[in-house]
């Protein structure tokens, strides 16, 4: 520790650190445009000059690191003229139209210009003028506005990890740019618009739709994936007009996901249902709710229950403790086990199904090896923390079939088809044995071994594991959608054990974990074998039945063969047209609930608008529909109360241990790789119109160029993919980060849903 002098207080502070971190830990305000904690230093905007005894020229906070006896002084005359001359410097081209700009009232250059500016402008010559820039759907430009603070240039560079900004010219001709006919394609683009100290950049969906001061502050939870970002709800007439990150440095830090920020127009879509519906001659007439829980009585109890497993059960993994707990008591009542919410798991071994450890601990390891993971994709932010350790340490590893990490340097990067995972993870276990000499449980591993060759890259990640004090090994959702999911988990945790380091899962979906823990699946009866078998009735919950389970022909089938089919959604489409009824459920925002995210960290949150028309909470659905069916125990009052019961529930864990292993054998021919778009991933963000307006990788596959050269394709050719469930008419595109051999389709996309997901396809030319 040193000492300094700031302000006249003496402070004992850490060495390297800078004058602005010291500042701002002890509440000494110092006006910035360009500096942020998160961000590299550019020190190039200068309003953070401070004066410092014993240099003759002011020095930049931000970039200056304090020294053993420093003395700084940010509130002497010095200072403040020094700071008020950089201030009039800014404002010399910026123009004045705060009165129609969208960041007015939560303007940085407003709230500095008052408070450390001149009174007036000496300046009268003409402003010079910026053209703006169409860089895509999300984000709208006043580049004129702009003052080159290029905190949207560091942010996709180094949060972002693809530099889609830049700075062009010199002098008062400099401008930031994107590069010629390109847009911001970055899942995490949104955070300029929050990192913009102006309102050279802004929200296009919520432009000139409200003023900040109009706006109601909420917090609420992401309920788009499993790391349970922290947000803030902006609400003006019962209505979220826009969304943004609040700060939880141990799970989100400052940022959001393109997809938790501009999925709240998908609330508000055609689609929504304010009042249940009930088919009558294959059309859909609308019910008050007394009449739709009087008819789903009538079906329910005419079915015979004593009879076990006549009725299925499925919902999302996007569905609250609260909301998971009411239908596994329902489903007892109801005489059956046949409940499930792994809508696209074939795999599904209920240990080591969290992260294993906390999120911000990942980038304290090592060594890291992910497997089976699109992570750009499947956890947006999640990916920054990968890729900042990977540029920090050289000892991050991935294993994969589509490289979207290809603009980070990795120790090894092996790009396979996803049939091969498993032969590299043994690979990697036969060199970590033959160094340490683990044993191994299980003869099939054993007898695999003995058959197969390590390769280079196998063993220089086994050396990485083994050479370091901590590591980790995280397998991706991907693992869990394959026929070999089990499998992998085994021989990743025989890995884990031998080299003891930390082994998790990234899991897909917001409650997932929650619902695992809940064991709501206590008999391990997956979707695949409840649809298998014939059912007197479905009561299905909270997701799209063709686009978000893997088989829609399957489903459908299913649906078909049932007596009474029961749907309760927030929204109505063609997918429901074999359900009797579909009561309104209201999406996250209208309601209150808890999720468990990835670190098994519990987050309850409120609603932040009223229900839209008479849409109600899934919870108060199932507490009255069991009320109706004259159950006992659920007289609930709130969702606290049902939370408090699940909780409970939450300590009866069941355990599932695989103990079998069966080699696997590679595909020949083409694999199929069924990859999954941020923007796809559930029925709010797909109807979310701005995160679909950027039609890059829309109605097309993605094959590797030699693959294509093999197949005799060219690039933008028409092609018919067939699987066992239809056949679409496609375009192919040439993608060197795609494995060969393998045709990469993008799911729960119009053009592709009714393929279904991880099929063995068949592609012909057009």
């Amino acid at each position: 520790m040193i000492k300094i002098k700031i302000d006249g207080k003496v402070l004992e502070v850490k060495p390297k650190t800078s004058i602005i971190e010291v500042a701002d830990k002890v509440g000494i305000d110092i006006p910035r445009f360009c500096y942020h904690k998160k961000l590299s230093v550019a020190a190039n905007c200068r309003m953070c000059l401070v004066e410092v005894k014993n240099f003759a020229k002011p020095l930049p906070a931000c970039a200056t690191q304090v020294m053993e006896g420093m003395e700084i002084s940010t509130k002497s005359k010095f200072t403040k003229d020094t700071q008020k001359s950089v201030m009039e410097f800014l404002l010399i081209n910026h123009p004045l139209d705060c009165p129609i700009c969208d960041q007015g009232g939560e303007c940085d250059l407003q709230d500095t210009a008052v408070a450390y500016g001149a009174n007036k402008s000496r300046y009268t010559e003409e402003k010079r003028v910026v053209f703006d820039k169409n860089i895509g759907p999300l984000i709208s430009t006043d580049l004129t506005r702009c003052i080159q603070c290029t905190r949207c240039v560091r942010f996709l560079k180094e949060v972002g990890g693809m530099a889609e900004l830049g700075l062009i010219g010199r002098g008062e001709h400099a401008e930031i740019s994107a590069y010629v006919d390109k847009s911001v394609e970055s899942e995490l683009s949104g955070n300029i618009i929050d990192l913009c100290p102006v309102g050279a950049l802004t929200s296009k969906p919520f432009r000139y739709s409200a003023r900040s001061w109009e706006l109601s502050r909420r917090s609420t939870i992401s309920c788009h994936d499993s790391l349970g970002s922290n947000m803030e709800a902006h609400v003006k007439d019962d209505i979220v007009k826009r969304v943004i990150p609040k700060e939880n440095e141990s799970i989100n830090e400052c940022w959001i996901s393109d997809r938790d920020r501009f999925s709240y127009e998908g609330l508000y879509h055609k689609d929504r249902i304010n009042l249940p519906l009930k088919r009558v001659k294959n059309q859909w007439e609308e019910i008050d709710w007394e009449e739709a829980y009087e008819l789903i009585e009538k079906n329910i109890t005419d079915i015979n229950t004593k009879k076990s497993d006549q009725i299925g059960i499925v919902c999302s993994p996007q569905s609250t403790l609260e909301e998971g707990f009411l239908l596994k008591k329902i489903a007892k009542e109801l005489n059956t086990s046949h409940i499930d919410y792994h809508l696209l798991e074939k795999s599904f071994s209920k240990n080591n199904n969290w992260l294993g450890c906390k999120i911000d601990e990942i980038e304290s390891h090592d060594a890291i090896l992910v497997v089976g993971s699109n992570l750009k994709h499947d956890q947006p932010l999640l990916a920054h923390r990968f890729r900042r350790y990977a540029n920090k340490k050289n000892n991050f590893s991935i294993i994969t079939s589509y490289d979207d990490f290809h603009s980070t340097h990795c120790l090894e990067k092996i790009i396979v088809n996803p049939s091969a995972y498993l032969n590299y993870l043994l690979m990697i276990l036969k060199e970590i044995q033959l160094i340490t000499k683990y044993k191994i449980n299980s003869q099939g591993i054993k007898n695999t071994l003995k058959v197969l060759k390590s390769s280079n890259e196998t063993k220089k990640i086994a050396q990485s594991l083994l050479s370091t004090k901590s590591k980790a090994i995280f397998l991706g959702h991907q693992i869990l959608h394959l026929e070999d999911g089990d499998n992998i988990k085994f021989v990743a945790m025989h890995i884990a054990q031998a080299t003891e380091a930390t082994l998790g899962l990234l899991p897909g979906d917001a409650n997932s974990v929650g619902l695992n823990e809940l064991n709501l699946n206590s008999n391990n009866i997956s979707t695949d074998k409840i649809l298998s078998q014939k059912k007197e009735a479905y009561i299905m919950m909270n997701f799209d039945p063709l686009y978000d389970y893997h088989s829609p022909k399957k489903i459908n089938d299913a649906l078909k063969n049932a007596k009474f089919n029961l749907a309760i959604s927030p929204y109505i489409s063609d997918s429901f047209k074999e359900f009797d009824v579909v009561l309104p459920m209201t999406p996250f925002t209208e309601t209150s609930g808890t999720f468990m995210n990835m670190e098994k960290r519990i987050q309850s949150f409120s609603a932040v608008t009223p229900p839209f028309g008479q849409a109600r909470p899934g919870w108060k659905i199932l507490r009255v529909l069991a009320n109706f069916l004259q159950f006992e125990g659920f007289l609930y009052d709130s969702s606290e109360d049902v939370k408090a019961d699940a909780m409970i529930e939450l300590d009866k864990k069941n355990e599932y241990i695989l103990i079998d292993f069966k080699p696997s054998k590679i595909t020949k021919g083409l694999e199929t790789l069924n990859l999954i778009k941020a923007n796809d991933s559930d029925m709010i963000v797909r109807r979310a119109s701005s995160l679909h307006k950027n039609k890059k990788n829309q109605n097309c596959c993605l094959i590797n160029p030699s693959t294509m050269l093999k197949k005799g394709l060219i690039d933008g050719q028409k092609i018919m993919i067939s699987s066992s469930e239809a056949e679409v008419l496609i375009n192919v595109k040439a993608d060197e980060n795609v494995c060969s051999n393998v045709i990469a389709i993008f799911g729960k996309q119009d053009e592709t849903f009714s393929l279904g997901m991880h099929n063995k396809v068949k592609i012909k030319k057009a």
